[in-house]
């Protein structure tokens, strides 16, 4: 019997890094109107003011503050008002003391001007001679106002390499004047789940067969992490129909990741048809990580081609695609990871010697802090996943881990 030639999981990473840091990491533009979601691919820097005059931040009068000092409810000050700013039009005139000018929010305040009263805490009086505003109370220098570069100055940094980009990005970018977005081009992923056992989910299963998860369970995993799947398909545990599989996936995409028949029963052929399409082939095989022992990697140069080999169990399958490729390509786009939450155990637990192991946990709040409870359940039961919010990691090097301590779930 040949053994798994176990790599850590830092040593698998850099394995895969290498495979593709020089390729992968393909970008394209795309229009404001579409990149939501995206990863953009360059720093983006503000390239003037925004916004560029002042702005009211209430309906209200344009006032200068030292002229509002000695206003109250039961003694008001009164100006003369100037003008209506009307919106979108530039305020081209100066007030001096004594004098506001009306504003709507957004509008632009005049010279002179350096506050504004809210219209809920002034009176209108009209009709004698000039118009006039009474002010039931004071204003302090710079309130109700947005400055000149408040939003952003010029050349300050806007959004960073590697942000998935939100609605609000989206508004930062328009703000800027930005009409079209470098963003990363999404790995192409393909699927194959193979087992003489798997029948799709709307087939009754016969006595020895179970539903397919994995197929739909990567799918979605690798698409809410950003990848573009290619294609799935379930085979049965065959060696020619699995090659042929390879090889069309190959041709279609970046990675090919099989799930099933990566350990060593005598059903487990994924191993053997990787090493025979693929060059130089297979470069693990075997994990040193609870969940996912039988995990097998391998690159094909010609086709540029990442070739993986899944656990069949579907927590293994997730969590390896979890650490592996979800890391893989925040590595290459230079996102950042989802800040982990810091919580105490509920109860003690065991390690895996030798291996990174991976808990799934429930968060609870409970006395002003969040408990993690663990989940415990076998890795082919995929309601071990849908009770959790979450997973930590326990080191190779550390037994266990007792109540009370603290540890860092990373969100699902």
């Amino acid at each position: 019997m040949e053994f798994l030639k176990v790599d850590s999981v830092d040593g698998a990473r850099e394995k895969l890094l290498s495979s593709v840091k020089n390729w992968m990491a393909r970008r394209k533009t795309l229009p404001l109107a579409e990149a939501c979601g995206r990863i953009i691919a360059e720093d983006v820097f503000a390239p003037f003011d925004i916004p560029d005059f002042r702005r009211s931040t209430v309906d209200g009068y344009a006032v200068l503050s030292g002229d509002t000092a000695a206003a109250g409810e039961s003694i008001p000050v009164f100006l003369t008002m100037k003008v209506r700013v009307e919106m979108g039009e530039s305020a081209s005139f100066t007030i001096g003391r004594g004098e506001c000018a009306e504003v709507s929010t957004g509008g632009m305040l005049p010279d002179g001007a350096d506050a504004v009263a809210m219209v809920e805490y002034a009176e209108f009086f009209g009709g004698f001679g000039s118009d006039g505003v009474g002010l039931y109370g004071s204003v302090a220098n710079g309130e109700n106002v947005v400055q000149i570069g408040e939003d952003a100055k010029a050349g300050e940094l806007l959004l960073r390499r590697g942000k998935r980009l939100l609605p609000q990005d989206i508004g930062a970018l328009a703000a800027a004047g930005v009409t079209a977005v470098p963003v990363y081009t999404p790995p192409r992923l393909t699927i194959l789940s193979t087992g003489d056992e798997l029948v799709p989910p709307e087939k009754e299963p016969r006595p020895g067969q179970v539903r397919d998860i994995n197929t739909y369970a990567l799918t979605a995993l690798a698409q809410k992490n950003g990848f573009s799947v290619a294609g799935a398909a379930v085979l049965p545990d065959d060696e020619g129909a699995l090659e042929r599989a390879l090889r069309d996936a190959m041709e279609a995409g970046d990675i090919v990741a099989v799930s099933g028949g990566s350990s060593q029963g005598k059903k487990d052929i994924t191993r053997t048809v990787i090493d025979r399409v693929s060059s130089p082939g297979v470069y693990t095989h075997g994990m040193a990580v609870k969940p996912g022992k039988p995990t097998i990697l391998g690159y094909d140069a010609p086709s540029r081609t990442l070739l993986a080999g899944l656990p069949g169990h579907p927590v293994s399958a997730m969590m390896v695609f979890e650490l592996l490729f979800c890391w893989l390509l925040r590595e290459i786009t230079g996102s950042a990871q989802a800040f982990p939450i810091p919580a105490r155990l509920s109860c003690n637990v065991a390690s895996s010697p030798g291996k990174l192991t991976c808990w799934p946990v429930r968060l609870e709040w409970a006395g002003g802090e969040n408990s993690a409870e663990p989940i415990f359940g076998k890795s082919g039961l995929i309601t071990t996943l849908t009770r959790a919010d979450g997973y930590f990691t326990v080191d190779r090097g550390t037994e266990g881990l007792r109540a009370g301590e603290t540890v860092l779930v990373h969100l699902f």
